[in-house]
């Protein structure tokens, strides 16, 4: 049974991906700081799995403690690197804190898997790499050029792994992902922000009264009805290819990048209207200003992945709304 270490082990993608794992076999050793998540949700994660899985509160900042982490677990085979900082709006406003967190944990954690002799790693990229692209839908050689802090974290984690592995022979899969959404057919764990940055979380709330109105920032994009257009792919499928990621470093050495999407884009209004349909009544919104950092639209061509992985999305807009829409109904609080 191999061992795989999981940073950010109890957030919303790494909670879903915890459950692929487990169903594969595979042994999890979570690592987390509880920043932006909590431990209810690996409570949860054992419960769906009838698996125990081990659990550090470590903080990649802190290189003793994380190196305390692999001294105790003997024979690690990979990490899944999902910990950062990850809102776009927030790291236009607090560069400096991004660039510390997301490098310096990152950097931090690369040198404690380089001590101890652990060299296959999943990292947890994004599609915001891209920046604004020219053309849609992006493929993995479309240049990468950020537009705002969070990008650039993610583009220089990847650069740094790529060095890494040019001169230390390590195996690595990065996954450029686009828009996680939706939550496990349980609706036992899903996405519990303690406040919204993202589209679809936002949306729920509001369709279950925890917050007045969703804000639509901007409706005077290049796009066909004004709004940002995105690929949204679900938390579930997103989970699967991290599994088949883990496969393939297996069996494949050197860098091997990938997007994970579904290579198709919604609009926000079709978001909404979407949840509307699930919810089963009006959610209400208004238009506001542009954010900073924002684009007017991105969607990836997952063929690449498809091809190599053996993966595909296979979730789409309803039930990527409506498994929302069962978290958030079932857990008006989130884990609280």
């Amino acid at each position: 049974m191999k061992k795989i270490l999981i940073t950010g082990g109890a957030g919303y993608i790494a909670s879903h991906t915890n459950i692929e794992l487990l169903k594969a076999d595979f042994e999890v050793v979570l690592v987390d700081n509880f920043s932006n998540s909590c431990a209810e949700s690996m409570k949860r994660v054992e419960e769906l799995s009838s698996r125990k899985v081990k659990f550090y509160e470590v903080d990649l900042m802190d290189s003793e403690a994380l190196d305390k982490v692999f001294i105790e677990e003997k024979n690690i085979d990979s990490v899944i690197h999902f910990a950062a900082l990850k809102a776009v709006g927030d790291s236009v406003k607090n560069p400096l804190a991004y660039y510390s967190n997301n490098i310096t944990g990152s950097l931090n954690l690369y040198q404690a898997m380089k001590n101890h002799g652990v060299k296959k790693i999943v990292f947890s990229s994004s599609a915001t790499v891209y920046g604004d692209p020219e053309t849609n839908p992006v493929t993995e050689s479309t240049p990468v050029q950020a537009t705002n802090p969070y990008g650039h974290t993610k583009a220089m984690m990847e650069q740094i792994l790529i060095d890494t592995a040019h001169a230390d022979d390590w195996d690595i899969a990065i996954l450029r992902y686009f828009n996680p959404v939706g939550a496990h057919e349980s609706g036992r764990i899903g996405e519990d922000p303690s406040y919204p940055n993202n589209l679809l979380p936002f949306v729920s709330q509001v369709a279950a009264g925890v917050r007045e109105k969703v804000v639509v920032f901007g409706d005077d994009w290049d796009t066909p009805d004004g709004t940002g257009v995105r690929d949204y792919i679900h938390v579930v499928d997103l989970a699967k290819a991290h599994a088949k990621s883990i496969e393939k470093l297996a069996v494949s050495k050197g860098v091997h990048i990938y997007n994970i999407g579904t290579g198709r884009g919604y609009s926000v209004l079709e978001m909404i209207k979407a949840f509307e349909d699930a919810c089963g009544h009006t959610i209400a919104y208004e238009v506001g200003p542009r954010r900073n950092g924002d684009i007017a639209e991105v969607t990836g061509n997952p063929m690449k992945a498809e091809a190599e992985l053996g993966w595909k999305a296979e979730l789409g807009l309803k039930p990527m709304v409506e498994s929302a829409w069962k978290w958030q109904s079932s857990n008006p609080k989130g884990y609280k």
